[in-house]
């Protein structure tokens, strides 16, 4: 199928709860599919296993996805108990079992409260960070012995919903996690494993908020391809609601617009951090940031 023009498609985002199966690349490509455009780029990757909200940007919409994908985000998790893995999660090869029959669940809940507040959290070897210019899940297919360094993360809650023992081996334990852009989840499930002597992986997971995004406005990625192209519906927000949802507004008036448009400054917001600046027809014109008394542009969207 060729490709229409870029600008001939509404820019916006899409909420898309990604099934379990899909890369977030591969989520991408069907948007691009569905859409016949080339320009769409996702805020925060999911692992392939994990289902749940993955946002993406469309056309002049990307420009916003560096601070959508910066923000807080929520997950539903279990974390089995007695087995490590390659991967820290059910997709990897078994490294180690060992018995959970003495634990019980103070200790449990004990060893998870420790993967609370700030954190130096090592990434698992199988992650998406880049070494050396490669993909670490790269590095380890290819036979490559893979150690990364800790990174500062900070897990705000971490809430225990039930504890259940499968055998006698064993144990699954419900959690949901909300956490600073970066944390690795799997990674939780390591580390409270190895806490406990007993290993730990993931055996499921959902995103269920991207910052002020929730799962609830989500649709699967046809669906949310569909609105943008009808101009509304489900899983699509449109260029100005996006980034009034992400950012304080800043309505222009129209000298303050003409002047944008020129790439002039405007008096300052007299507040800390980007602003949408929308124009008087409800057009997002720019995102503007304070800088001493003025604004200055630190994202531009120009008129079409």
């Amino acid at each position: 199928m060729s490709k229409r023009p870029d600008a001939d498609v509404l820019p916006g985002l899409l909420l898309v709860d990604k099934p379990a199966g899909l890369t977030s690349h591969d989520v991408v490509a069907r948007a691009r599919r569905v859409l016949s455009v080339r320009k769409v780029g996702h805020a925060g990757t999911l692992d392939p296993m994990a289902t749940g909200l993955l946002v993406l940007g469309v056309g002049a919409a990307t420009r916003l996805l560096g601070y959508v994908g910066g923000h807080d985000k929520t997950y539903d998790a279990t974390i089995r108990l007695g087995m490590a893995t390659v991967t820290d999660d059910r997709e990897g090869d078994v490294l180690t079992t060992a018995s959970t029959a003495h634990l019980d669940d103070d200790a449990i809940h004990a060893a998870l409260a420790a993967q609370t507040g700030p954190l130096q959290q090592v990434p698992s070897s199988v992650s998406a960070v880049k070494v050396d210019g490669r993909r670490s899940y790269d590095r380890v297919r290819a036979g490559e012995a893979v150690e990364l360094a800790p990174r500062s993360v900070t897990v705000h809650s971490l809430e225990v919903h039930r504890i259940e023992r499968p055998t006698t081996e064993l144990v699954d334990v419900d959690v949901t996690v909300t956490c600073t852009a970066g944390t690795y989840i799997r990674a939780i499930a390591r580390d409270a494993g190895a806490l406990l002597g007993v290993g730990g992986h993931l055996t499921a997971l959902r995103r269920t908020t991207s910052g002020p995004f929730p799962i609830e406005r989500a649709a699967t990625v046809e669906e949310a391809g569909a609105a943008l192209l009808a101009g509304g519906g489900a899983g699509f927000l449109s260029l100005t609601d996006a980034a009034a949802t992400v950012f304080p507004v800043r309505v222009l008036t129209l000298p303050e617009t003409r002047a944008l448009g020129y790439g002039q400054r405007i008096p300052a917001t007299g507040a800390p951090g980007p602003h949408a600046a929308v124009d008087p027809d409800g057009r997002l014109a720019a995102l503007v940031e304070d800088a001493g008394a003025v604004a200055r542009v630190t994202v531009g969207f120009p008129a079409a």
